[in-house]
């Protein structure tokens, strides 16, 4: 048995911001069985913390060796309250560029448009 890394995966679920229910959809589980889990109702297995690990998009050692006070005290020293290290899908940020170099070509058409 793994001791304490149903708190630590709740911990890290809250502060990424996903609900209980992407993470039992993404095991294949109800909501209800995943909650059983992150309450320590289930024992939880390693197989088990990969998939919740994945899920979660970290790595299955990140998750045993999270520590919230560590996350926070990193932030205050930083000047800010937050989450360091957000991971922004690769998918996203392509989508973001598009959207930026598209942007840009518009400025550039309606400069030229402006100058007739």
């Amino acid at each position: 048995m793994i001791q304490q890394a149903e708190i630590k995966i709740k911990q890290i679920r809250e502060l990424k911001n996903i609900t209980q229910e992407y993470v039992a959809q993404k095991l294949g589980l109800s909501t209800r069985a995943y909650s059983k889990i992150e309450s320590g109702e289930t024992q939880l297995t390693i197989n088990r913390l990969n998939e919740i690990s994945e899920a979660l998009g970290v790595g299955s050692m990140e998750v045993l060796g999270f520590d919230d006070k560590q996350v926070f005290n990193n932030c205050k020293q930083d000047g800010y309250i937050g989450i360091n290290h957000i991971n922004i899908p690769d998918k996203l940020i392509q989508q973001y560029e598009e959207t930026i170099q598209s942007l840009k070509e518009q400025i550039q058409l309606m400069k030229l448009l402006q100058d007739k």
